[in-house]
């Protein structure tokens, strides 16, 4: 019915894109061409057009009724599934979107958020800055391909943001008569497959991709459509009837960026508990007893940036003159060698209260990029166990894998993506090589009143905790609200106590609170407010400014360390100063923080070292030069990182393909 809204859609038992097959160079060319497509100058008349005839519409359908409203939608309704996305079908529906929102939530499009939408119904990504109201954007390309009876998934970074998402744009859509879904963590299956039935499904990548994991796994044997529908005839429980999702049709990926480059570094994995054995205990805590027994540099050498550990050859000796019990995995020297590795790893490069949190004496991972706890995570390969029996926890049973998929190679299945983000220009190379993307820049609705407080870095930590409490201080008697960016649980809570000794009053938001995060970002813009936050404030989130503080000088953003990545950095910027209102922003660094310490090369540090003078910060020019280094060899490595994976993910592929399985 509505083959012709995507290009190249084939409707099946579980719609979705065949894998591609380019090489390595169909991807560099294609990385270039998205490049220098980026360098032209876009087409301003055309956009100029779009919103002449788009508003040349709103005004012929501003004096209608409610049920008018509602007829002219059924009617559109059934253009869009029998015709298509044409241009003048989507700008009728797009400005009868824009004056719905304006009736049900009383919020109208702007003219930029019309082209950002436009730009996510044509399978781009739409680089709108921070507070142009995304969110509200993501209504007219969902609410077009809904109409047209195209199962729309708009995926965001957390479950705050999807309940929070889905509740705020509820009523545009049903108005429409479209019906909407929200996934998240604590749902059973019977209630994810009612969700994902709705005609607009709001959920987190995590949860998307591992339900489509689920599904493959029912589907992995015979898989076509009249295979499932012959099994109707004689099963009572047919798969058709356990399939949670009904395809990879169209997906609005919010933060892009985020989802599909930051995360995008290790693979999902469904796994399975394996079986126990009552000797893993012991041998974890022979393990950790050996690890402790080594030298660093004389048996071991820990390589911070790929956070990996080599044994030599003086490390390997020690451990095969070591007495060990008479058990086959301890007499196996690679057997032996990995346990101990894994064990030096967990003792020397996983932190707590940095990597985990322990909670209810269970380890709970702490994701890097937004500072949540991944719920029922783990490592691999033995690694979680021995985090735990250092943590004192309870050793539990290693897992097996049932299934496993790269963010690269799952969203290259929807027939369509799109995407919208505030940071998308560092990373267009990338998101046009491996989802073939392109990015639409969106201008701002008000000029930009963003003020830059500038950059320090210190020689110490603790000079820098002083700097940052100094410089609370002077905003704190200015009434001025201040958000203060910490990439750690640990460094948050260390600046919660700095705080509390200097009897500032202030709120801290990070893995532990997060169950708190609405009550916290409510107050964050109060006059005289002091937030502390991971990155979990970095994106989605939008603190509003009470009264009389943008006459202060708005929101003031401190960031005490600088994140791995440039555009996370702008992120946590981007959470003052938006939409036209006053705000200010500023770096206060340490040349111990691990940024510098894991990529920053040597000389660099040397060079920056010399430039301190006492209490005094680097210079300008060497701070900037270090920051910019270090950050760009971290990118580096996590774009190779991405890379080995997609490789290592269509080697998999091929096997699997070869023997009648796909994931």
């Amino acid at each position: 019915m509505f083959e012709h809204c995507i290009p190249g859609m084939r409707l099946g038992a579980y719609p979705e894109r065949r894998e591609s097959q380019d090489d390595w160079l169909d991807r560099h060319l294609r990385a270039l061409a998205g490049w220098l497509r980026r360098q032209l100058p876009e087409s301003v008349w055309q956009q100029r057009r779009l919103l002449r005839r788009i508003n040349r519409y709103g005004t012929e359908i501003d004096t209608l009724t409610d049920a008018e409203l509602q007829t002219l939608a059924a009617n559109l309704r059934q253009q869009l599934r029998y015709r298509g996305f044409s241009r003048k079908a989507a700008c009728a529906v797009f400005a009868l979107i824009r004056e719905t929102a304006r009736r049900r939530i009383e919020q109208r499009h702007y003219d930029e958020q019309i082209m950002g939408g436009w730009a996510m119904l044509q399978g781009r990504i739409a680089e709108m800055e921070t507070g142009e109201g995304k969110t509200l954007t993501a209504t007219l390309p969902a609410c077009t391909a809904a109409l047209a009876g195209i199962p729309v998934h708009i995926v965001t970074v957390n479950d705050y943001l999807v309940s929070r998402d889905a509740e705020n744009m509820r009523p545009v859509y049903e108005f429409l008569g479209l019906s909407v879904g929200v996934i998240t963590g604590d749902m059973d299956e019977a209630a994810r497959r009612r969700a994902w039935a709705a005609d607009v499904v709001y959920c987190t990548s995590k949860q998307l991709a591992f339900d489509y994991l689920r599904d493959r796994i029912v589907l992995r044997h015979a898989p076509g459509r009249l295979a499932l529908q012959c099994e109707k005839l004689h099963s009572s429980i047919p798969r058709s009837d356990r399939l949670l999702m009904r395809g990879l049709y169209f997906a609005i990926v919010d933060e892009a960026d985020s989802v599909l480059i930051d995360e995008a570094v290790t693979p999902l994995i469904i796994s399975r508990a394996g079986e126990s054995d009552s000797r893993l205990a012991r041998r974890c805590a022979d393990a950790m007893t050996l690890a402790a027994a080594l030298s660093e540099t004389r048996d071991f050498v820990i390589n911070h940036e790929t956070r990996e550990v080599r044994l030599t050859v003086a490390g390997e000796e020690r451990l095969a003159a070591a007495g060990h019990e008479p058990d086959a995995v301890w007499s196996n020297q690679a057997r032996r060698s990995t346990l101990v590795k894994q064990a030096l790893a967990a003792t020397h490069l996983f932190q707590r209260d940095r990597d985990y949190l322990v909670r209810d004496g269970r380890i709970q991972i702490i994701d890097d990029f937004t500072g949540r706890t991944l719920e029922g995570r783990t490592w691999e390969q033995g690694l979680h166990q021995m985090i735990e029996c250092k943590e004192n926890c309870a050793v539990s049973a290693p897992c097996e894998t049932v299934a496993r998929i790269s963010y690269q190679r799952f969203f290259s299945r929807y027939l369509q993506l799109a995407g919208m983000t505030g940071t998308a220009q560092e990373a267009g190379g990338e998101l046009q090589a491996v989802y073939g993307l392109k990015i639409r820049r969106i201008p701002t609705h008000q000029p930009s009143r963003l003020l830059s407080g500038g950059l320090r870095i210190h020689a110490t930590t603790q000079g820098k905790w002083q700097a940052v409490l100094e410089r609370v201080q002077t905003l704190h008697a200015e009434r001025r609200p201040v958000l203060i960016g910490t990439r750690s649980v640990a460094d948050s809570e260390r600046i919660g106590r700095l705080l509390r000794h200097a009897q500032l009053p202030h709120r801290v938001l990070n893995a532990r609170q997060d169950e708190n995060e609405a009550a916290v970002i409510a107050q964050a813009g109060t006059p005289g407010a002091i937030t502390v936050a991971t990155n979990m404030a970095g994106r989605g989130t939008d603190i509003p400014l009470a009264p009389g503080v943008a006459a202060a000088g708005g929101l003031h953003v401190i960031a005490v360390e600088a994140n791995e990545s440039r555009r996370i950095d702008r992120q946590l910027f981007g959470r003052c100063a938006r939409q036209g209102a006053p705000g200010s922003h500023e770096s206060i660094l340490s040349l111990e923080d691990a940024l510098f310490s894991r990529f920053a090369p040597q000389y660099l540090q040397a060079l920056a070292a010399k430039g301190v003078q006492g209490v005094r910060p680097v210079a300008h020019w060497k701070s900037r030069l270090l920051i910019a280094a270090s950050q760009y060899l971290c990118e580096w490595k996590k774009r190779r990182q991405r890379r080995d994976l997609a490789s290592m993910e269509e080697y998999f592929g091929k096997l699997l393909a070869f023997s009648g399985q796909q994931d």
